[in-house]
């Protein structure tokens, strides 16, 4: 079998490429991308495939490197998008290069109205990913390298070397161009493939399949680690918005166990991946042990709050109070991180006892104004919680029901007239109850915007 028929084989079998598919193809002249866009042309057939080249403008050699795409893509009959990007602001080029271009490719995409980004992105490009991970960041899954597959992203040619990919190209009597700056050893990349890969395999000539063995086979295990993951979730009832985890609970799971639903916790306040040391878990852990109330912040934009024996994780982003937000009846709104959803229906047959539960509230249609006001917490809010007699003062009702202080600004305070009807986790007002005489009630749901839990922000 010739190395053309090879790749082709090796991108049909891993499964990235589905019947029916058109590709956006990143194009930036070397050996790999001119593999990727040539072999996509022949898997997918005319029409399906898009190339794009991003001229960055950061070498000399840039504008020469556009000049070949747009011979190259013109001798296959491919399409070809440019895209010329600015690289702004300091610090790591590479990184912002990579999520200038990125950017680009998914504006084109979805311009264009295409299903799929693909890079060429190589077997050996994932060794020297997992070895430069490794060095520069702790943990399991820093060894798990680049996905061949992550939302629209596609690696079609993952499995196969960079070796490979020139055979390829010579095979199909393909020219390519050679990026000067592969041999700049300032990028620690460079290093790792001239310098650090090199040298391993003098200790053993199989070091990168060895690397992407082991790869293969902790990204099998993290699929069986997830799933015991959410099982220590529903044990320690861990989660809701924003995440939280009994801290008494969490101590109940082996170390490991503690340390990965931590990490899973802080990641879902981030909303994206986001690296927890063993130091950081013994903070964290340390902050629950203290008593009474305390916070840590640990990277990222996120902190963590121990109060009432819960362990809060939020983005310092949302802390504070949020703009009013107006809510029809019925109707829909945004309230900082929240959403509530109010529905009008008829009340027939038995009533609800208590008017609801901490994530909804079941109100008397007839006693409510068409429009309501949803706003925060004010100093000096009182209301008529039901089944108390009198009014209450909202400071007071937080404590009697232990809602973190953290918390307190970010709940949905729910207003008809200038009246609290509900608080959301906390309590229902006593003059807007459903009744033997109520006639339709109205129904109002919170739910976090952003993971769609139904669980309130003040319920522990």
């Amino acid at each position: 079998m010739s190395t053309q028929e090879r790749v082709l084989v090796r991108i049909r079998t891993s499964g990235v490429l589905e019947p029916g598919r058109s590709v956006l193809a990143l194009l930036s002249g070397g050996a790999d991308s001119v593999c990727l866009v040539h072999s996509l042309r022949a898997l997918l057939g005319e029409g399906a495939l898009v190339a794009l080249h991003i001229n960055h403008a950061l070498r000399a050699g840039a504008d020469e490197d556009e000049r070949f795409c747009v011979a190259h893509c013109e001798s296959l009959g491919v399409e070809l998008e440019v895209e010329r990007v600015s690289v702004p602001g300091a610090g790591n080029l590479e990184a912002r290069a990579r999520e200038a271009r990125y950017t680009a490719a998914e504006s084109v995409r979805e311009r264009r109205g295409l299903d799929l980004i693909a890079t060429g992105h190589t077997a050996s490009d994932q060794v020297e990913t997992i070895l430069y991970r490794l060095a520069s960041s702790p943990g399991r899954r820093a060894l798990l390298g680049m996905e061949r597959r992550s939302g629209r992203l596609i690696r079609p040619l993952l499995d196969v070397t960079r070796e490979d990919a020139r055979r390829y190209c010579e095979e199909a009597r393909l020219s390519w161009r050679e990026d000067e700056t592969n041999l700049d050893r300032r990028f620690a990349r460079n290093r790792i493939r001239h310098d650090v890969l090199p040298a391993l395999r003098q200790v053993h000539p199989a070091v990168d399949e060895n690397v992407l063995a082991t790869a293969e086979q902790l990204r099998e295990e993290a699929e069986l680690l997830e799933s015991v993951l959410d099982g220590a979730g529903e044990q320690t009832g861990a989660g809701g918005w924003p995440p939280a985890v009994e801290a008494a609970r969490l101590q109940e799971l082996p170390r490991a166990l503690r340390r990965l639903l931590l990490r899973r916790l802080a990641e879902q306040a981030a909303g994206r991946p986001l690296p927890l040391s063993s130091t950081q878990v013994r903070e964290i852990e340390q902050l629950a042990s203290r008593g009474g109330s305390a916070s840590l912040d640990i990277g990222s934009g996120v902190r963590v709050t121990s109060e009432y024996g819960m362990l809060r994780f939020r983005r310092l982003a949302d802390e504070g109070a949020h703009e009013p937000s107006l809510l029809a009846v019925p109707g829909a709104c945004r309230f900082g991180e929240w959403e509530l959803v109010c529905e009008v229906e008829r009340v027939e047959g038995a009533l609800p006892s208590d008017g609801g539960s901490l994530d909804e509230a079941v109100l008397d249609a007839e006693k409510l104004a068409g429009t309501l006001t949803v706003r925060p917490w004010h100093e000096g809010d009182r209301m008529s919680p039901l089944g108390l007699e009198g009014t209450k003062s909202l400071q007071d009702l937080f404590t009697d029901r232990k809602v973190p202080r953290s918390v307190r600004r970010s709940l949905p305070v729910i207003e008809s007239e200038g009246e609290i009807a509900w608080v959301a986790g906390v309590a229902l007002s006593e003059r807007f109850k459903i009744t033997s005489r109520t006639a339709s009630a109205v129904r109002i749901r919170a739910r976090s915007a952003d993971t769609g839990s139904r669980r309130p922000p003040g319920d522990a």
